[in-house]
């Protein structure tokens, strides 16, 4: 085992609990679960901790069983995430979560979950049963294809954040399956120039709220005026709690006469403890306390790639690669969008957010990582 990842790990997750205590207590909650508990707060830390022990059975059953087995679960996981998905179109929910046997998730995370095996499958295997099926565009189609029905059905749902994720994911899977430079500099050509028909043509037929945010973002980048009342409220004060911070923050759990914007429910409380946790986090914490962060999602991202590069296989060393893009999209992201470098979008913050089964998600793919690094010698072994 990797002791380093396991370690950083349950680090990130033991501080998300923390945090998520603090940042949760202004949630609406019955008398019943207040009186048990003691606050909204204490409820869904504890709900979290309920996710990071089934999440930590899906980790270590992933990581003990080797993952040349696991990405034959490609093609029946990736049928099901898009079932799911298109019954989430028709589901009466604003953010597309289905309930199934007591259980509330997004069937999108599962989309991206069950693409990295598929595409990490395909590039492995595919080329075996004909020499034609390794062609660089014949790889460049499969990737594309896979990847584009979950990203247009997500795009379609108005998950704009869950459908960007997917963005560094092709790309780092494009540039790990071997793709020839020539073939990339062709497609980032032809991409930057159906930018502007993506933008004001295609976003708008599948996203209401995508082009508006977006606009709103670059208008207040810009300096310009806004209705902070309005469509500019979220961005404003979450991006006003991070930056009146300091260094040492207004401490945990920190009341309004200490200056707590969160305790004045200036950031949106409803998903305080998900989508803007980041605010509330370099709010109490401060500047020391992102830096801290920071510097565990850096180590976790790292040791991801050092465990890559000692992959034994192609499936071993994307299904790495795509799994550090996909938490390093999500991490940039949700952090970006609290400091106004990024638009607002609705995602989690990896191990850290309260986001249900997306933790059990982020802890199945480290077990796959994890997986990767166990398992690195036993082409070796088999071949002695």
């Amino acid at each position: 085992m990797n002791w380093v990842l396991v370690f950083v790990m349950y680090a990130l997750l033991i501080f998300g609990v923390f945090m998520i205590e603090s940042a949760a207590r202004h949630l609406p909650m019955s008398a019943e679960k207040l009186n048990e508990f003691g606050s909204a707060g204490a409820y869904y830390a504890w709900m979290q901790k309920n996710w990071i022990v089934v999440g930590s059975v899906a980790y270590f059953a992933a990581a003990l069983i080797d993952y040349k087995w696991i990405r034959w679960l490609g093609v029946p996981l990736y049928a099901v995430s898009l079932g799911l998905m298109l019954m989430a179109m028709q589901a009466d929910d604003e953010v597309h979560r289905l309930s199934i046997a007591g259980f509330s998730f997004q069937p999108a995370q599962l989309g991206v979950t069950s693409g990295i095996i598929m595409i990490a499958w395909l590039m492995q295997d595919l080329p075996k049963f004909h020499r034609i099926l390794g062609d660089p565009f014949v790889r460049i189609t499969v990737i594309g294809v896979v990847s584009a029905i979950p990203f247009l059905l997500v795009m379609k749902m108005g998950d704009m954040g869950s459908a960007l994720v997917w963005i560094p994911v092709v790309i780092v899977s494009l540039v790990v399956a071997g793709i020839p430079f020539r073939f990339l500099s062709f497609i980032s050509f032809v991409s930057a120039g159906i930018l502007p028909i993506l933008y004001f043509v295609i976003l708008p037929l599948v996203s209401e709220r995508g082009p508006d945010r977006i606009d709103l973002w670059l208008r207040m980048l810009q300096g310009q005026q806004v209705d902070i009342q309005g469509d500019g409220y979220a961005p404003h004060n979450v991006s006003m709690a991070v930056g009146k911070a300091g260094w040492k923050g207004v401490g945990w759990k920190a009341s309004a006469d200490k200056g707590s914007l969160h305790d004045k429910k200036f950031i949106p409380h409803l998903t305080a403890h998900n989508d803007f946790i980041v605010a509330v986090i370099a709010e109490e914490l401060g500047f020391r306390g992102m830096l801290l962060l920071l510097g565990c999602f850096v180590l976790l991202l790292v040791q991801g790639l050092f465990i890559g590069f000692y992959s034994r296989d192609v499936a071993g060393r994307l299904i790495v690669c795509m799994v550090v893009a996909l938490l390093f999209a999500h991490i940039y992201e949700n952090i970006g969008m609290c400091v106004l470098l990024m638009p607002i979008t609705g995602i989690p913050l990896p191990l850290v957010s309260y986001s249900g089964t997306f933790v059990v998600i982020c802890m199945f793919l480290l077990g796959l990582v994890q997986s990767v690094w166990v398992h690195r010698h036993r082409r070796r072994l088999e071949e002695v």
